[in-house]
C-alpha cells in the first residue's frame, strides 16, 4: 500500500499487506508489558512529588493504555460479538490500536509545550499543596488535549479515507510518529551541546566525588568548589543540571541514541509510554530551572517537582561561608 499523504498530520505511515489478524495475540502481549511498565514507573516515583500537568497526563496515558489492553483482551476472547447494537470482531482490535497510535503520534508537541509553560510559571513559586482549583485545571487541560487530538484525527480526510480502505481490505498498518523522532533528536542535541560547553567542569566535578555512608544512607560528596554562585554563573548551573540529569537518565539517553542511529521504526502506541514521558519531564524541568534560576528559592519543597531526579544539588552554593562545618567540604547529594 502506498504511503499516506496527510498534510500537517506529523505522522509517517507504514503498512504490511495481508497482515494476519492473528497478530492480536502479539499485540495483547505488547500492551500487557507496556501497561505493567507504566504501573511500575507510577509506583516507584517519589511520593512527595509536586503535582503538575505532566503528572496528570502520565496517569491519563496509563489509564488509556489499560483501557486499550482490556478491549483487546475482551475482543480476543469473544472474537465476534455484538454490544449495544454494534458488532465487534478482531478487526476492531486493529482499528482501536490505529486510532490510539494516531492520537499518540501528534501529542508530543502540545504536551511538551503545555508542560514547559506549567513549569516555567510555577517552578519558582513557594511550594505548597496544590489547591482543588489547580488540580481541576490540570484535569481539564488533560481532558481537553485528549478530546482535541481525537477530533483532529477523526476529521483529517486522509486518515478517515485510509481507515475505510483498511476496513475493506482488513489490513493493519503501523504508525510512526515524526514528532517523537524530532523531539528525541532535539533533546540529544541539547545534551551534546551542553556536554561540549561544560566538559572540563563535568570532568573536574566527577573526579572530586566521594561516596560515604551517612546515617545508613548513601551520600555523594563533591569536594570540588566552583568559583561563582550557581545563580550567578550559568555555566556552573548548566554543569550541575547536566550531572543530575545524566546521573539518572544516562541509560535512557543511550537508548535514544541507539534507536536514532539504527533508524528503528517503533509504532506510536508503543513509543509513547510513562518512562519516556518522565524522561522528557526531567528535561523540561531542567530547562525551566535554567531560565528561572535567579527566581529559585532555596527551600526543601522546591526540589519535589521531579519524580526521579533530585535537583537540590544544582542550587546549593559550593562556597557558602555561612554553612555549618559539616557542609564545608563540599556539596552533598543523598541518593
Amino acid at each position: 500500500m502506498a504511503a499516506m499523504s496527510c498534510a500537517n498530520c506529523s505522522l509517517q505511515y507504514y503498512s504490511q499487506l495481508n497482515q494476519p489478524l492473528e497478530a492480536s495475540c502479539m499485540l495483547l502481549l505488547i500492551m500487557l508489558g507496556k501497561v505493567s511498565l507504566n504501573l511500575f514507573m507510577l509506583r516507584v516515583r517519589r511520593r512527595d512529588v509536586k503535582q503538575s500537568f505532566m503528572g496528570y497526563f502520565c496517569i491519563s496515558l496509563a489509564l488509556l493504555d489499560f483501557t486499550l489492553l482490556v478491549n483487546i483482551a475482551f475482543i480476543s476472547y469473544f472474537e465476534d460479538f455484538a454490544l449495544w447494537g454494534v458488532r465487534f470482531t478482531k478487526y476492531h482490535i486493529c482499528l482501536f490500536t490505529q486510532i490510539i497510535s494516531l492520537m499518540y503520534g501528534v501529542l508530543y508537541y502540545p504536551v511538551c509545550l503545555v508542560s514547559v509553560l506549567d513549569y516555567y510559571m510555577t517552578i519558582a513559586q513557594t511550594p505548597k499543596p496544590a489547591s482543588i482549583g489547580q488540580r481541576l485545571l490540570y484535569i481539564l487541560a488533560v481532558v481537553f488535549i485528549w478530546i482535541s487530538v481525537l477530533f483532529y484525527i477523526l476529521k483529517v480526510p486522509a486518515v478517515s479515507a485510509e481507515l475505510e480502505i483498511q476496513n475493506h481490505f482488513f489490513t493493519c498498518p503501523f504508525y510512526i510518529s515524526v514528532q517523537s523522532y524530532w523531539l528525541s533528536l532535539a533533546i540529544l542535541f541539547v545534551i551534546g551541546v551542553a556536554l561540549v560547553i561544560c566538559w572540563s567542569e563535568v570532568i573536574t566535578m566527577v573526579r572530586s566525588v566521594r561516596i560515604i555512608s551517612f546515617t545508613s544512607v548513601t551520600v555523594l560528596i563533591f569536594s570540588y568548589a566552583s568559583d561563582c554562585d550557581c545563580t550567578v554563573c550559568k555555566k556552573q548551573l548548566l554543569t550541575r543540571l547536566l550531572i543530575c540529569f545524566l546521573g539518572t537518565w544516562t541509560p535512557f539517553v543511550f537508548l535514544q541514541m541507539i534507536i536514532l542511529l539504527l533508524g528503528a521504526q517503533i509504532p506510536a502506541y508503543m513509543e509513547m509510554n510513562v518512562p519516556w514521558l518522565y524522561f522528557i519531564n526531567s528535561f523540561l524541568i531542567a530547562t525551566a530551572y535554567w531560565f528561572r534560576c535567579h527566581d529559585i528559592q532555596l527551600t526543601e519543597g522546591m526540589w519535589s517537582a521531579d519524580s526521579f531526579v533530585s535537583w537540590k544539588f544544582c542550587f546549593i552554593p559550593f562556597n557558602n561561608q555561612n554553612t555549618e562545618q559539616a557542609e564545608k567540604p563540599g556539596t552533598v547529594i543523598i541518593c
